[in-house]
């Protein structure tokens, strides 16, 4: 009897997350820190959803890069204390978008594959400025 079996390779970020216990994830420590920082409440709560999402739902890596996962998420603490607007607004995108990899179309609530709402083509272009 021939059994196939799917291996999966776990990347040195797999392991750090997997070694965790509730509540003591990279996301929720980064809340902490960007808390103790000064950020507002509400705003280190969403900064902590899109880092645990990036990884959660395999972001591309400039974008798990983006939320922090190269410098513990110094440079998202220092983007939500000299920018929460922008901090905002690239985060409710990114978390809309799925990483920007679809969206809803203006007056639906399906989300499709593949297309994105103009602010989310701006961040798209923005970040790409940003990369070179």
């Amino acid at each position: 009897m021939k059994t196939d079996f799917l291996v999966i390779h776990r990347t040195p970020l797999d392991e750090r997350v997997l070694s965790c216990t509730f509540g003591n994830y990279p996301w929720d420590e980064w809340g902490r820190r960007a808390l103790a920082a000064g950020v507002p409440k509400e705003l280190a709560g969403l900064g902590r959803l899109t880092m645990r999402e990036a990884y959660q739902h395999g972001w591309p890596e400039n974008f798990k890069t983006l939320c922090g996962w190269n410098d513990d998420g110094q440079a998202m603490t220092k983007l939500a204390l000299r920018a929460p607007g922008k901090a905002r607004r690239q985060w409710d995108i990114l978390l809309r978008t799925d990483g920007l990899r679809g969206d809803c179309r203006p007056r639906s609530t399906e989300w499709t594959w593949a297309f994105l709402r103009r602010d989310a083509e701006r961040l798209l272009a923005e970040l790409g400025k940003e990369g070179r």
